[in-house]
């Protein structure tokens, strides 16, 4: 395997590089340099647009016009639709260098997995109508797939959209829908068909989020952060004209919906930022009184990290190399999901663990807390990381019966 970029992608490199010192906003360097990607959730582009601060407002705004202009708000979509049509390996590289800036994606779930999944199985005033939403930041979505009975085991959600007439009345209840109350829009899915077997019967839908019978209830995290939220529908009614793809046929809409976002280099490169910043913070005189006594721990622990680091971005080197090629990773995507999940938790444990006592300080302005409090903050949101995007016990399913062709049982 060669990791050097070859000619080409040298140069594209450095003119994603360029773009980004010329156009990103003060307000996210700044929150970068300071930590704050590490903590509240609502420090991130979906609360961004929505704000009253007339600085975060306006900072997703330019950093959103900067990227459409070159058409990079979705760099995987088609040119004919708005995107960039960029190779498999120039997104490798485009996201690499947003996540080593500290940059953040626009679009969200429109941009990421809803906008792909209509390209294939949309019809084109779908795609004439909601895809240039999408790209401009007019319309921001939410994703609505699990309920407090259907998580890993999506196959079994309950929630119903019955016909009548020229629209559906959907009831039921979503749970862990992020960013719901940021979002105008939601995709989601409801059976349509209750007689069917549990994969089948399942239609996707796509309706405005303030549609009357929608309420939206906050889940508070444990670090007393708003991301993620319970959604209720009490005889919504939604046009059927606002259905992706065939009805009954959602499933296979949604797995191609999940095939996206595949390689993780983001999770990787955020790893090895955060262990670069806590590196260089204990070698400073205040990082210094803090870590003394526990100075082989940190040194053996950050090192281990630090290797691992390097392992997931070798994952994700071969899940992009492989789909630069034109093959489709499965199993070695959820290979890098497992890992990647558990590196997100094991860095910022490691940290508490060289912080001490000065590790439960959770206040960013306590002169005290290490680094603002940020790794702090950070160990608590990682609590769901091996649950979120398709939980860690399913992911051993699919490397066990896919990957190394064991029998289920």
């Amino acid at each position: 395997m060669d990791w050097s970029d070859t000619l080409e992608q040298a140069a594209f490199r450095a003119q994603v590089r360029s773009f980004i010192e010329q156009h990103l906003p003060d307000y996210y360097r700044k929150n970068y340099a300071e930590g704050h990607h590490v903590g509240p959730f609502s420090e991130n582009f979906g609360g961004d647009r929505k704000s009253d601060d007339p600085v975060r407002r306006g900072s997703a705004d330019d950093w959103a016009r900067s990227l459409a202009d070159r058409r990079w708000v979705a760099p995987h979509w088609p040119v004919e639709y708005g995107g960039a049509g960029m190779t498999a390996m120039e997104q490798f590289i485009f996201k690499q260098e947003m996540a080593a800036a500290g940059a953040p994606a626009v679009g969200g779930g429109g941009v990421q997995m809803l906008g792909p999944a209509m390209l294939v199985h949309g019809s084109e005033d779908q795609k004439r109508e909601y895809l240039p939403k999408i790209l401009s930041g007019e319309v921001g979505w939410a994703q609505g797939f699990s309920e407090p009975g259907a998580g890993s085991d999506l196959g079994s959600l309950q929630t119903r959209a019955a016909r009548d007439g020229d629209e559906y009345v959907v009831n039921g209840q979503k749970i862990w829908t992020s960013g719901a109350h940021d979002a105008d829009w939601i995709f989601m899915l409801a059976r349509t068909d209750p007689d069917a077997p549990k994969h089948r019967g399942i239609s996707m839908l796509l309706f405005d989020i303030h549609t009357p019978g929608v309420s939206v209830r906050p889940l508070i995290s444990a670090g007393w952060q708003h991301d993620l939220n319970e959604t209720f529908f009490e005889d919504v009614r939604v046009p059927a004209g606002q259905i992706l793809g065939e009805e009954n046929r959602g499933w296979y809409v949604a797995m191609t919906l999940l095939d996206f976002e595949r390689s993780n280099i983001a999770g990787a490169v955020e790893a090895r930022k955060e262990l670069d910043e806590v590196l260089d913070y204990v070698k400073t005189p205040a990082g210094r009184d803090i870590v003394q006594d526990r100075l082989d721990l940190t040194r053996h622990e950050l090192a281990q990290r630090y290797i691992e680091s390097e392992v997931l971005f070798n994952f994700s080197f071969r899940i992009i190399s492989m789909q630069h090629q034109g093959m489709v990773p499965n199993t070695e995507a959820s290979v890098s999901k497992i890992f990647g999940a558990d590196l997100a938790q094991s860095v910022p444990r490691s940290v508490m663990k060289a912080f001490g006592p000065y590790a439960n300080i959770w206040d960013r302005e306590d002169s005290y807390a290490p680094l603002a409090a940020s790794f702090t903050q950070l160990y608590v949101h990682t609590i769901p990381r091996s649950i979120m995007g398709g939980s860690s016990e399913i992911q051993r399913g699919v490397i066990a019966t896919r990957g190394l062709g064991l029998p289920r049982g």
